[in-house]
């Protein structure tokens, strides 16, 4: 197995080529994120097979570095404001995410 790994911000991208019995590879990435009981690994697995180690190597290197990247993008509080609207999230059900003031049953 190759030790090629990919760090961004606090996710670890580690690539997965398995070869399989037909000569083609398989390819899968693990993305970890955190430290001790706190870590996280997701493995995601690929159905496309590849014809060689190359190939299956960076398909998996880049499908979790997208995937990094999804979940790290930086959108600006325009887009954010843009996006609560869109979804019919009204001031009035901002107001209750402010402070301590959640709804209390009677």
């Amino acid at each position: 197995m190759d030790n090629i790994q990919h760090t961004v911000g606090k996710y670890l991208v580690s690539p997965l080529i398995k070869n399989l019995d037909d000569g083609r590879f398989a390819a899968a990435v693990s993305i970890r994120s955190g430290r001790g009981s706190g870590m996280h690994d997701r493995v995601m697995r690929f159905t496309p097979h590849f014809a060689s180690h190359a190939a299956a190597l960076r398909y998996a290197v880049d499908e979790g570095l997208h995937w990094v990247r999804e979940r790290t993008a930086v959108r600006p509080a325009s887009m954010a404001c843009a996006a609560l609207a869109a979804s019919g999230f009204s001031s009035s059900s901002r107001q209750l995410f402010r402070g301590n003031s959640w709804p209390r049953k009677n």
